[in-house]
């Protein structure tokens, strides 16, 4: 039988098959269906810096409450209760999680600022965590803030975070970098353990009917997946990190392409939410079954085996193949 353990963040993995983050961690119970399943790891739902700053100004207010007037601004915050979980209750389910089940667990930070993280990765290496995955989610709308500032956020964020614990961290970030090459050999030198690629923007939308602007998530497709593909391509062995593809992993061959480029996991969310959680088994299967057919004994044996690096047609990742996409293209419409 094939060898299907792979290496990510120190930790080793049965399968290059984890679960990323998604409503489906939110039970202890669906974690233990996942692991059942299949899933090599899961990254817990992600806690946001927005929960914790709330929990700050809870307990100012708590502390100071008859010292002046009440603070109107406060009615502004969502109420705990909006939360999934606050963040002591996220450090509880790490540890029920920890308890309930073998595979290792990745607690998932999600914000934009560089305040307030380093203190709470600590209470959740503490929690017992396996590693951190640290979602830098930022849409910067400020015109006078230049593309030097944001990418030093990022850096910093890893770097306080890195400073507070011992256990890997990993940063999940979005391609929208003028050199998404040079960010990700920045962000493996300040010590992020792996980088996620890529964390997806839900844009909003507008209701005709109400005039508002409202939350749009769309599960991602098949075809999101030639972004991850192509950047872990150009990045593999040009970075420490280990890498890890999301958005877009759907079925085996996704699976097996992402490693062929030199991915460490791939990770599954959208896939899951449709097909339910026991996909993860027809993939792994999958994956298996591919790997037999064509006389691979290891995932190691094929990881990278068609990254830019060891590639027979390295100017399959640039411009040059753009420039045969195109004409490709006009091929066809010439004989339509």
């Amino acid at each position: 039988m094939s060898d299907l353990t792979t290496q990510y963040l120190g930790l080793q993995l049965r399968t290059p098959l984890v679960a990323s983050a998604s409503p489906l961690s939110q039970e202890v119970s669906s974690i233990r269906r996942l692991e059942d399943a299949g899933a090599a790891a899961v990254v817990l739902y992600s806690l946001f810096e927005e929960q914790l700053r709330q929990e700050s100004l809870e307990l100012d207010y708590h502390l100071t409450a008859g010292t002046d007037s009440f603070a109107e601004s406060l009615t502004y915050f969502p109420q705990a209760s909006e939360y999934r979980l606050g963040p002591e209750g996220y450090l509880e389910h790490i540890r029920k999680a920890k308890a309930a089940v073998a595979i290792p667990i990745i607690a998932s930070l999600n914000g934009a600022t560089a305040g307030g993280w380093a203190d709470y990765a600590k209470e959740i290496e503490r929690a017992g965590a396996d590693a951190i995955e640290c979602n830098i989610y930022s849409v910067v709308t400020d015109a006078d803030k230049s593309s030097a500032d944001v990418e030093q956020t990022y850096l910093d964020i890893v770097k306080a975070v890195k400073s507070s614990v011992a256990i890997p961290v990993a940063v999940k970030i979005s391609p929208f970098f003028s050199n998404l090459a040079n960010m990700a050999k920045r962000l493996d030198q300040a010590g992020a353990d792996g980088l996620v690629l890529f964390n997806r923007f839900y844009q909003p939308d507008i209701d005709l009917e109400e005039l508002e602007i409202r939350p749009n998530v769309l599960l991602s497709t098949p075809q999101a997946l030639r972004l991850p593909l192509t950047w872990i391509g150009i990045l593999y062995e040009r970075v420490q990190a280990g890498l890890a593809a999301t958005s877009g992993v759907h079925d085996p061959q996704d699976v097996i392409k992402l490693l062929m480029v030199g991915a460490n996991v791939t990770m599954m969310c959208s896939a899951l939410l449709r097909n339910g959680i026991n996909h993860l088994r027809y993939v792994e299967q999958g994956v298996r079954e591919w790997m037999e057919l064509h006389e691979y004994e290891s995932v190691q044996q094929m990881q990278g085996s068609m990254s830019q690096l060891r590639c027979p047609d390295p100017a399959a990742f640039e411009r040059a193949q753009y420039m045969r996409a195109v004409k490709s293209l006009q091929h066809v419409l010439v004989r339509g």
